[in-house]
């Protein structure tokens, strides 16, 4: 217990939360070899629940007591609740969840505060999207099994960390948030439409829409060269067609005005970088380490895309704006100062609450021209 003791210490006084939390285990432990899998296993768990629930608890010898009974418990991993947990120790460690987020943030409708800090002590689940020979897929895993859920026809829920990428046919399945998966239900494709996914990441959205209508005429855009090498790359995996990808800043309407040209766009998807609280239950650190400044940044970000991109909308076209926030910073509010700067009309929005089923949370607004 002092040997794993003295390098959960050193893992919470090192961590500054300047990289993903997984990252910097993996580089901690590269450095002692001598940490077997158990121990690495053990302390990842440890270095995640201090970030879930350390700030809402007086001092830290609540961790000491949960490590006494992880190392004397065989099954610690197998079904360990941290909610039940703090709820039995409530008396010794008195847990407050307000203290995790003293911050005076409006939530989306769709969600409580209470709820949104609740999720933070629970692992979220992984998800898959089938993409084709669903018997098959759904047979490999009761051979090996492997327990998952369906949360719609072709949405598998799995639990976290369960390994498929050598077990299941990779054009099969797509590893995606029941939630992400869910934003596709706006999206209503039809072949030949010019569509734009202005913000679009490694293609997450993009592959979603091919799958849907993979007659869809695509053109894909981000400011980092290799994100766009990384989508092209998934692209051929699922064998679409490469879509028309341009390298630039969407926040610089002149220089995303110059790699359009004057072309126009039936639907646009602009799934806005934002501070991402619907997904930190998956990255607690960032709640952890939060600059509750980040997020009027990202709102402002967020409006100037959103507004730029408009402007390459076919008249009766529409933008789908998507965020991972439960912030109405980053929600409601654009999408009203988006509506003021460009006349385009509110259809619908929502607030896809997924906590229910171990999920990410995200919110969805449909603008009309």
């Amino acid at each position: 217990m002092r040997y794993i003791g003295q390098h959960i210490k050193a893992i919470i006084e090192q961590y500054r939360g300047d990289l993903p939390l997984a990252h910097f285990l993996k580089n901690y432990f590269k450095q002692y070899p001598i940490l077997g899998s158990r121990d690495r296993k053990l302390l990842s768990a440890l270095a995640y629940t201090w970030y879930r629930c350390a700030k809402g608890i007086k001092g830290d010898e609540w961790l000491n007591g949960l490590m006494t009974q992880w190392l004397n418990d065989k099954n610690r991993f197998s079904d360990f609740s941290l909610e039940t947990w703090l709820n039995d120790h409530n008396e010794e460690f008195p847990f407050d969840p307000e203290a995790l987020f003293p911050f005076d943030f409006a939530l989306s409708p769709g969600i409580s505060k209470q709820e949104w800090l609740g999720s933070m002590l629970v692992q979220p689940n992984l998800f898959i999207r089938i993409r084709k020979d669903k018997g098959k897929l759904i047979s490999l895993l009761n051979g090996q099994q492997i327990p998952f859920t369906f949360i719609t026809d072709n949405c598998l829920s799995l639990p976290n960390g369960t390994k498929i990428d050598t077990l299941l046919p990779p054009d099969t399945y797509v590893v995606q948030d029941a939630s992400s998966q869910q934003t596709g239900t706006f999206f209503h494709p039809k072949k030949n439409e010019l569509w734009y996914d202005c913000c679009s990441g490694a293609g997450g959205k993009s592959l979603l829409l091919k799958d849907m209508e993979p007659g869809v005429r695509l053109t894909i855009s981000d400011a980092r060269e290799s994100i766009i090498h990384n989508l092209k790359q998934r692209f051929k995996q699922y064998r679409h067609e490469l879509p028309v990808a341009h390298v630039t800043n969407v926040t610089n309407k002149e220089q995303l005005d110059k790699a359009l040209g004057g072309k126009l766009f039936d639907n646009i998807i602009c799934d806005a970088p934002c501070s991402g609280s619907g997904t930190w239950a998956r990255t607690p650190e960032q709640l952890y380490f939060l600059d509750p400044a980040i997020v009027e940044k990202y709102s402002a970000i967020q409006g100037k895309i959103a507004v730029n991109v408009a402007h390459h909308l076919k008249p009766g076209g529409r933008l789908i704006y998507i965020t991972c926030s439960v912030f109405k910073k980053e929600n409601e509010d654009v999408v009203t100062e988006v509506t003021k700067q460009t006349g385009l009309k509110l259809a619908e929005s929502q607030l896809i609450n997924g906590i229910s089923d171990k999920a990410d949370c995200m919110f969805v607004a449909v603008l009309t021209s």
